[in-house]
């Protein structure tokens, strides 16, 4: 029956009576029996009293937020509240409730009056549906019942899942392509007239890429490398981050009228987080006055300069990074192990995208208490407010965090290291590491498939395990019923209430930013699946992949592993749609500096229209690219080494010569840079400026092309607008008869 329904449960631990912790409980239970809350008190190894609110306090909500489809014609009308609501206005009213001690719920929370706080899960015959469409591996492919999402969890969570199908659904696209782009680099793997020519540069001897131990190598060995960076780096891959690029824009566009029609539907296009707030504490409190709004200018630079000094942390531990990775590269080479020594450069990249995914984990917990903290100092009016503040902090930190050190592997590794015989060295000792042989973009490659796979394998396993085994072991803990009684009245042996409401308490419990963390997730996600795609055209695959199984995931948490989420309305995903927005805007960017910068792309494309066979007409039988890779190299005298370089054994044919070759373009004689140089810097200048250009320029065009909000949607608010001026137009004609 409804009337047996409680609408939240406070747990409390069993205090001494007369205790002062025993009369802090009394005195905020009085205050809602005050209010007309119903109080039943079950007891087990902890205290339990469920609280259901006065049907008066709903029908006030009702009719002061009522809307022109209500119905309701006076304060008295009795209609059905829906039980998200109910449990929505419940915890605000618990949560400011102010008892004589001048002590609210979370204050008595954390004096340890109360344990916890939280409405219950529907008995398993009301929440069938949900578990039978949504909540379980088998329905990983079905459509999401976002209509019942909405009626148990509120508007705010059901948007997020839509929010996630619609962008999983558009992904499904970009991942068609990707892998598209994918599987033709691995078809055209050795037709490249530049892989054909390293493979064959059996003769080509390059300088030691460390100073300690190194050999002297041939340039055929990166045979295979340079056949995988071909598969990542050609030009069906700068259409594709083109194509991306505008693949961000047309999502964002599409959602934003998906959102439209789905907030009309549910009759919350115009709706006012404020108003509803404040409706809810003059049911609280009919003499609340309102916050009023507040700026200090004092206080915004306080919180700015932290928030930089919180940025330049993070940047130096991007700089810790790089530290490790030459260290390790002098290290691996100095290893007694030929694999080691033969794969240092690899085995640096990698363990340090490991180390990178470490920091990740570690820092994302600390980035989360120094954005609160921030928060905490602005002192924001409204929860609302707090959020959208605590979630551009926590995005940037984040970002950072994820993207310093790729951004220095895609722009700085091999640029700022100097040359052969004058090395920027780290400390005076360790000089900078240089590219992978096979190119810049190869350890920019392996960089984003390990953080990648680890954290959409290792993170998703520990995201479902860890509240899986505490829920595990908290029902193995099953408390048991006591004898004594400690409380003013004795409860029934069998209370139908008491095993409900223990499994309930048993479950995980959920924090105010439970759902937040998902969306941080999917948006550091779709960080990576867009702004460095130019090097990873797998990354939508992986990405769309991850979705299938993050949606059900999530609603496997919230369904079996989490007690109820306090449901909250929502009309659209707040500040996360301008962090979206943000995002393209980088993705544009940041793929336009891959393949300018780290990419071989533009010299590749200099060096055919300017200096190959083709371009002066000397051969053109030949493939266009042919002596591309003698023309990037540079030579260099041995005897021009640093003094304190130990130099290996030197091959037979190399002691005669006394020269050697690494990738640059300078002269021999005194090492400057060459007229090509000069050449590629202008090409990789103007592509750059083009591309970012052209690409904003059709995000723009595509954004005004498509409308944020469909006519239908359109039409349907002049509609109401319209009705409503009739009925207001009517009542006054009746006035006056």
């Amino acid at each position: 029956q409804d009337e047996q329904e409680w609408d939240f449960v406070l747990v409390s631990d069993i205090h001494q009576v007369g205790s002062e912790k025993e009369i802090k409980r009394k005195k905020f239970l009085d205050e809602l029996s005050k209010k007309g809350f119903t109080i039943k008190k079950i007891e087990d190894q902890k205290l339990f009293y469920g609280v259901r609110a006065p049907k008066w306090i709903f029908r006030k909500y009702q009719w002061l937020l009522r809307s022109m489809e209500s119905g309701m014609q006076s304060p008295g009308d009795q209609r059905a509240v829906p039980g998200a609501t109910r449990i929505r206005i419940v915890n605000f009213i618990l949560q400011n409730t102010v008892t004589p001690d001048l002590e609210k719920l979370c204050d008595l929370r954390r004096k340890k009056v109360f344990e916890t706080a939280f409405p219950l899960h529907e008995r398993e015959e009301k929440n069938v549906l949900i578990k039978e469409k949504w909540a379980r591996w088998r329905d990983i492919c079905c459509v999401q019942p976002i209509e019942n999402i909405r009626a148990y969890f509120g508007e705010k969570v059901a948007l997020y899942f839509a929010w996630l199908g619609w962008y999983t659904y558009l992904l499904g696209i970009a991942s068609v392509v990707g892998m598209l782009i994918f599987v033709i680099g691995i078809t055209v793997l050795s037709s490249s007239q530049v892989s054909k020519e390293i493979c064959k540069a059996n003769t080509t001897i390059m300088c030691p890429l460390c100073d300690q131990k190194c050999p002297f190598w041939l340039l055929s060995d990166t045979c295979t490398y340079a056949k995988i960076t071909h598969m990542i780096d050609n030009e069906g891959t700068v259409l594709f981050a083109m194509a991306m690029a505008i693949w961000a824009t047309v999502f964002l566009e599409l959602w934003k009228r998906q959102r439209a029609t789905v907030v009309t539907k549910w009759d919350l296009y115009e709706w006012d987080d404020d108003e509803e707030e404040l409706a809810m504490e003059l049911i609280n409190n009919p003499l609340h006055e309102p916050r009023r709004y507040q700026h200090s200018y004092f206080r915004s630079t306080v919180v700015i300069l932290l928030v930089l000094l919180m940025i330049a942390v993070l940047i130096g531990i991007a700089h810790a990074l790089v530290i490790y990775r030459v260290v390790a590269m002098a290290l691996f080479t100095q290893s007694a192990s030929e694999f080691i020594r033969e794969h240092a450069n690899t085995l640096a990249v990698v363990t340090g995208a490991i180390l990178h995914y470490l920091t990740i984990v570690i820092m994302t917990k600390v980035n989360r208490h120094v954005a609160l903290y921030l928060c905490d100092l602005e002192k924001p009016r409204t929860f609302a407010q707090r959020e959208n503040n605590f979630t551009v902090k926590i995005f940037t930190f984040q970002f950072f965090t994820n993207f310093s050190s790729l951004i220095y592997i895609a722009f700085f590794l091999g640029r700022i290291n100097g040359r052969p015989g004058s090395y920027v060295r780290v400390a005076g000792k360790w000089r900078l590491e240089e590219c992978h042989p096979s190119g810049c973009i190869t350890d920019l490659f392996i960089q984003m498939a390990t953080i990648t796979i680890l954290k959409q394998t290792l993170s998703n396993c520990m995201e479902y395990l860890v509240p899986w085994i505490t829920y595990s072991h908290k029902k193995q803990k099953l408390p048991k019923k006591k004898n004594t009684i400690l409380g003013e009245e004795e409860e029934e042996a069998e209370d139908p209430c008491r095993q409900w409401w223990l499994s309930n308490y048993q479950l995980n419990e959920v924090h105010h930013f439970s759902l937040f963390n998902e969306f941080l997730e999917m948006v550091i996600q779709y960080s990576f699946t867009t702004i460095f795609v130019a090097a990873f055209p797998l990354a939508p695959v992986l990405a769309f992949i991850n979705n299938l199984v993050e949606i059900r995931l999530d609603a496997i948490k919230m369904v079996h592993l989490r007690r109820r989420m306090v449901p909250r309305k929502a009309n659209d995903i707040g500040i996360w749609l301008q962090v979206l927005e943000a995002i393209g805007i980088l993705a544009v960017i940041g793929n336009g500096l891959v393949i300018a910068i780290t990419s071989d792309f533009i010299p590749m494309q200099v060096y055919k229209y300017t200096y190959s066979p083709c371009a002066t007409g000397n051969g053109t039988a030949l493939d266009c690219l042919s002596g591309y890779i003698n023309h990037s190299l540079s030579t260099f005298r041995t005897r021009d080494f640093e003094p304190h370089m130990r130099l290996p054994t030197q091959l037979p044919s190399f002691a005669r010569q006394g020269v050697t070759e690494y990738r640059d373009y300078r002269n021999a004689d005194d090492y400057s840079f060459t007229v090509q140089f000069w050449h590629v810097f202008a090409a990789r200048l103007a592509f750059l400026i083009l591309f970012e250009h052209v690409a904003l320029c059709v995000k723009f065009i595509a954004a005004w092309y498509v409308p944020d909000v469909p006519q239908s949607v359109k039409n349907t608010i002049l509609d109401e607008k319209h009705t409503k001026l009739q009925k207001g137009l009517r009542w006054v004609a009746a006035e006056k008869v």
